[in-house]
Formats: structure tokens, sequence, C-alpha cells
């Protein structure tokens, strides 16, 4: 059995954009022409391989046959520039990334390759947590993840680790911590949190013997909006050191506690041999390296 590249296109297509419609307007096909390519794939393969929600998603082996399709596009992309025959194509890369990194750290050594290859990059933004569900998906070819462990068909690579500091403004903790940083009034003291996957801050409360369910809590889902919401004094919270050090040094920010949070984070790739995605990943990597903690 083999599973042919144009029918496999065409499912990575539709996982990319959501609807059958939107791959025919890409695919410069109808839609019912994009539909005989899913039945045909299926029943070759013998399994579903799409949900037809919306938007659609790829089943298990739906998934399987998307990775392959990117793989074998980012190969033949590989091979074309290595002969001058790219023509001008433009290479898409998906990669995940946690928000705080895309904030701070991430982008620069994307755009440096972006300088010298023609190449442009689909981000996918997640929890440090689960980005390396993106890649057991198939949504992306790499990831900064805090997974050490290897997903199935990649490898890692250390970056460094994302240190994290419980801070608050100076007129905050005047008004929450007149007594000290105890239990008691960190009970009663707002926090901010990224989202309702950001554990960070319950992290840092369990270390105190208080109840995540006890303080207020507001949630700003955007990294730098995250930052200024403590800034303004809404909450206490997490920063990385990138965000809170300008804070710091003005005296507008204090330290509510010494311990910091620290994330362990990793680069995981696709375990296979491409010049272009070598090339992304010794840039992120290099700079993980120089900006973050040492590990």
């Amino acid at each position: 059995m083999s599973i042919p590249f144009d029918l496999a296109r065409t499912l990575a297509v539709v996982v990319e954009e959501g609807t059958l419609d939107a791959a025919a307007r890409r695919l410069h096909i109808t839609p019912s022409a994009v539909s005989q390519r899913i039945r045909a794939l299926e029943d070759q393969l013998g399994r579903v391989v799409l949900v037809r929600s919306k938007p659609v998603t790829a089943t298990e082996a739906g998934g399987a046959v998307v990775r392959l399709a990117r793989q074998l596009a980012l190969l033949e992309h590989d091979a074309l520039a290595s002969i001058g025959a790219e023509g001008g194509a433009v290479a898409s890369v998906p990669l995940a990334v946690n928000a705080d990194s895309l904030a701070t750290w991430f982008l620069p050594p994307l755009a440096r390759v972006a300088t010298r290859r023609a190449v442009v990059f689909d981000l996918h933004r997640d929890d440090q947590d689960f980005t390396a569900g993106l890649l057991e998906s198939g949504t992306v070819m790499a990831a900064v993840t805090s997974r050490e462990t290897p997903v199935a068909g990649c490898r890692v690579r250390r970056l460094g680790i994302l240190r994290y500091e419980p801070v608050a403004t100076t007129a905050f903790a005047a008004r929450w911590f007149p007594r000290g940083v105890d239990a008691e009034a960190l009970a009663a003291a707002p926090l901010v949190d990224f989202d309702r996957r950001d554990d960070l801050q319950t992290q840092w409360l369990a270390r105190r013997g208080v109840s995540p369910a006890v303080p207020p809590r507001h949630r700003v889902p955007a990294s730098q909006d995250f930052a200024t919401a403590i800034g303004l004094g809404l909450g206490w919270g997490l920063l990385p050191g990138f965000q809170s050090a300008e804070g710091l040094a003005s005296g507008d920010l204090v330290h509510i506690g010494a311990d910091a949070v620290d994330v362990p984070l990793f680069w995981q790739q696709w375990n296979l041999t491409s010049p272009l995605l070598d090339e992304v990943a010794d840039e992120v990597v290099d700079e993980g390296r120089r900006r973050l903690a040492a590990a």
C-alpha cells in the first residue's frame, strides 16, 4: 500500500484551512473535488482520516498522513533548493512555542533565518506543557516545550531555563502585604493568571500552603498584556526576568518572595534530515542558550 502525495497534501491543506471550501480555494479546485480526494484517500487506507466538524479535524490516522505530507513537502523544498530549482517557492514551517518565549526571545532567530531563506513561519502558541502535543498530532514540525522525553519520531535539544520571579507593584505590595507575604495575605491578595492552563502562580502558592481556590484571580491571556496587568497593579504574578528587570530596577516592581519557579525548556523537532529545519533549530537553540538561564 502507498499513500499518493497529492491526496496526502489535499488532506493537509484541508486540516490547515479548517473547511473543504477554504481548501478548495487554496488548491484551485472545486469543493466537490476536494471531497472526492478525501474519500479516495479513505478508501485506499481503509480508515477515516477526517472528522467533518467545524473546523474539520484529522483523526489519528489522518494526523499521521498530514505529518507525512508536511515532511514530504519540506524534503521536496530542500531538494529543489539544493539544485537551485525551487523557482521562487517559499517553504512554510509550522512551529509551536509558549507565549512568554514568543514575546521575549524566540522571534530574532526566526528573523535571521528569513533573511537567508525563502521561508514563512506558521506559529502556534500554547503553554509549554502542551506544545509537544502539536508535534504528536503532526500540526507542527518543531516546538519549544517543557517536555524532555522525545515525542515519537522527534529529537530533543536543551534550550535552558525560563525563570519566573514573583513580583508586584510597590503600591500593591504596600496595600496587600503590609505585614509581610504570609499565607493569610496571599489568600486575600488578587493574582494574575495567563489563562486556565497557567499553573505557575498555583505552584508558588502551594509551596506556602495556600489553597489555589481561595485568592481572587484575573486572567490575561497575552504575554505582554499579562506583564502590563501586573505592572498596573491588578495583582501579583510570576514574570520572567525579561519582563520584570526594568520594573525591578526602577523600583516600580518589587519581589514578593525570594524563590523563583524554573521552567526547563527544550527544542523538539522531527527526526528527519532537512537543512532548512536544522538551520532553524541551530538558530533557535543558540538564541535560547544565550538568553535563558543555564540548565
